[in-house]
């Protein structure tokens, strides 16, 4: 996993609505997770609008992103959530099935959905990517979103 975020990008002037659907499961590090993910839309464009859901745990995040992009008036939603091993496969299994249906529910609704639910060791790793700045991954889907955001209007406007 590299410990370098992507650039802040250009700054962005349309109005745009985000959500973030988050879990409440690990809330210490998940709260870290979309504190940094606010402020970094913020400081990207002060035109982004963002929502926040929150969901008993990771298992949850893909119904209610679904749920978000099918009601529509959104540009994008941001998964985050922490998932800790433990010493049977649970883990691995929940993070899975949110992976698979997180892209499952891009690419059939067209929709930018950044995945940012991470399956992690220890709390150690939580408390590195989720509450420090410097490989912060809630910052990194603040950057992301905005990124497909642009990337996706470039395309759009081209049609």
């Amino acid at each position: 996993m590299s410990s370098n975020l992507p650039s802040r990008p250009r700054a962005f002037g349309q109005r745009r609505s985000i959500a973030i659907v988050s879990s409440q499961y690990n809330a210490e590090f998940v709260t870290g997770l979309v504190e940094h993910c606010r402020q970094e839309l913020l400081a990207i464009s002060n035109l982004f609008t963002t929502s926040v859901y929150e969901v008993p745990g990771a298992f949850e995040i893909p119904l209610i992103v679904d749920e978000v992009a099918q009601r529509g008036g959104v540009d994008a939603i941001i998964a985050l959530g922490v998932i800790i091993e433990g010493e049977t496969a649970h883990a691995a299994l929940v993070g899975q099935a949110v992976t698979e249906s997180l892209q499952r529910i891009a690419l059939n609704r067209h929709l930018p959905v950044i995945h940012e639910v991470l399956l992690l060791k220890n709390a150690e790793q939580a408390r590195v990517r989720c509450l420090g700045n410097e490989m912060n991954r809630g910052t990194e889907a603040a950057r992301i979103a905005a990124r497909m955001l642009i990337v996706l209007n470039d395309l759009r406007s081209t049609r």
